[in-house]
């Protein structure tokens, strides 16, 4: 007896007729894509192209973060400041060059985020980092005022009492030949942004919601795992993966949290204003903290409220664009102060200027306005190694620069590490020399570009220079930064920030204080 499944003539005429139909279609779709590629890179004939795989393009020559920056760093070195590549299915140009980023990054046509960003949608929504046209613009409009420099100034107390917390930690390692301080930072500007976004602390530095924090980290690797995969990046392949489940979870406990802290709030507001009148003083006459949650429940569009799922959206990206980023600038250029003694003193001088011998002394906010030496250590720690080394934009419409065509679809890739980088912006960009900034005349914005530049810069520049600078004075007054044993070398990775594979390791000796 066969076992053999029987077919009649007709029924394997149609799995054969069915077979044959998807193998045509499979084929004409790899043949209209060969197509659109080779219209795209006709178009872009003004410019080199890196030779890739049929397909598959430059994929295989970025297999992780490490590789990132060196390869394009590389490319940027054989083919020139402005390159083509292709990465799968994503037609890509490189920019370095000033006169192509000044036409980008200054244009109100190319003001859409690349469709990686799209990654970040199932966290972060639409919110201002991934939206675009008239919601951009409302969300901006509604924003822009949580940065007046009346809010920023309530800020510093988080600062300072973070800070604080900040410095018991770091009191431990003191004597070690080697402490990575990227994980130290990252908890204290974690517990920054949280309190001045939310009005909340989580108290990730004391080892507390240890579950958000790690949700939030996860959240971020997966970004960079989609971002440097061929398969991953397509959402009905993510779909299918172990890394799928992963992402469900981390984002129902971040979400879950986000919209915890939103109805509680809201309930005080409400309850605030039957009050009115006795809401900006709590029981001990002490003046509330504005939080930039209490500005988008308080704010409307065209006489609408925000939803809860609106606030959360720019609630969730005030969180993921606020601490990896001011983590990574503070981390690099406590690293660069180790290897310059010089500086560190200059830094230690202007400290002492301010404070006096009290290295305890709470810092102001005209305190901070007034260290212009440690802005500038910033400001070129900030240079050599940009939070954000790379972003993107997607091209809607076919543009012309310089009698050269930009075909619709492609994404422009703004190479801040490369421009920040370039020896014709910056010479001896090697050199940690922060008396650079002591004479830019501010000419040529589009060379320095840490926090991007035009329509879509950085709206919260100031709050990030602010408490960059109030970590960094409290640590330079409490500890000298010394090179580890052995000395350190960083390996930079791009992830959803400038990092380094190995750590950021220093040395920490307790300075004398009142």
């Amino acid at each position: 007896m066969s076992y053999l499944p029987s077919f009649t003539i007709f029924e394997m005429d149609a799995w054969t007729v069915g077979i044959a139909i998807a193998a045509v279609a499979l084929v004409a779709l790899i043949l209209k894509f060969i197509n659109s590629q080779m219209r795209i890179k006709r178009k872009l004939n003004w410019m080199p192209h890196v030779p890739g795989w049929p397909v598959l393009g430059n994929a295989l020559e970025f297999t992780d973060s490490g590789s990132f920056l060196t390869t394009l760093t590389k490319f940027n070195q054989k083919y020139g400041k402005n390159f083509f590549l292709q990465i799968a299915s994503q037609n890509i140009i490189v920019i370095t060059d000033y006169k192509l980023l000044e036409f980008v990054l200054s244009s109100n046509k190319v003001l859409e985020k690349s469709k990686n960003y799209n990654f970040l949608h199932t966290w972060l929504g639409t919110g201002l980092l991934t939206s675009t046209g008239a919601k951009w613009k409302e969300r901006r409009k509604i924003i822009t005022p949580t940065f007046h420099f009346q809010i920023l100034e309530q800020f510093v107390d988080v600062f300072e009492n973070q800070g604080k917390i900040l410095i018991k930690k770091l009191e431990k390692e003191v004597g070690k030949d080697s402490v990575n301080i990227f994980p130290y930072v990252t908890l204290c500007t974690l517990d920054i942004i949280c309190e001045t976004a939310m009005g909340t602390s989580i108290n990730a530095q004391d080892s507390k919601n240890l579950e958000y924090v790690a949700s939030v980290k996860e959240m971020c690797r997966l970004i960079v795992v989609r971002g440097f995969s061929a398969f991953l990046m397509y959402d009905f392949l993510y779909k299918l993966s172990w890394e799928y489940p992963k992402e469900k979870k981390a984002l129902k406990i971040i979400h879950s949290h986000t919209n915890s802290v939103i109805n509680s709030r809201r309930k005080e507001l409400e309850e605030e204003e039957k009050n009115a009148g006795t809401a900006v003083e709590d029981d001990s006459g002490v003046k509330k903290k504005f939080a930039f949650l209490d500005m988008l429940l308080k704010s409307s569009v065209n006489g609408r409220k925000l939803t809860d799922e609106d606030i959360r959206e720019e609630v969730d990206t005030f969180m993921f664009e606020g601490h990896d980023t001011t983590t990574s600038a503070i981390s690099f250029t406590l690293y660069c102060l180790t290897k310059h003694p010089e500086i560190q003193d200059k830094v230690l001088e202007e400290q002492k200027q301010i404070v006096g011998d009290d290295f305890n002394k709470p810092i102001t906010h005209r305190d901070l306005q007034s260290m212009k030496y440690l802005e500038n250590v910033i400001k070129e720690g900030i240079r050599m190694y940009p939070p954000v080394p790379f972003y993107a934009r997607h091209v809607n419409e076919e543009l012309t620069f310089e009698g050269h065509k930009i075909p619709k679809d492609v994404s422009l890739f703004i190479y801040a590490f490369g421009v920040n980088n370039d020896p014709d912006n910056f010479p001896n960009p090697e050199k940690f020399d922060p008396s650079r900034f002591e004479i830019i005349d501010g000419k040529s914005p589009y060379s320095y570009i840490p926090f991007s530049a035009g329509p879509r810069n950085c709206i919260g520049q100031k709050y990030a220079m602010l408490e960059m600078k109030s970590t960094i004075s409290r640590i330079i007054r409490h500890f000298e930064l010394l090179p580890s044993i052995p000395e350190h070398s960083v390996q930079c990775a791009a992830e959803t920030v400038l990092t380094s594979k190995n750590g950021i390791n220093i040395r920490l000796k307790k300075r004398n204080s009142k």
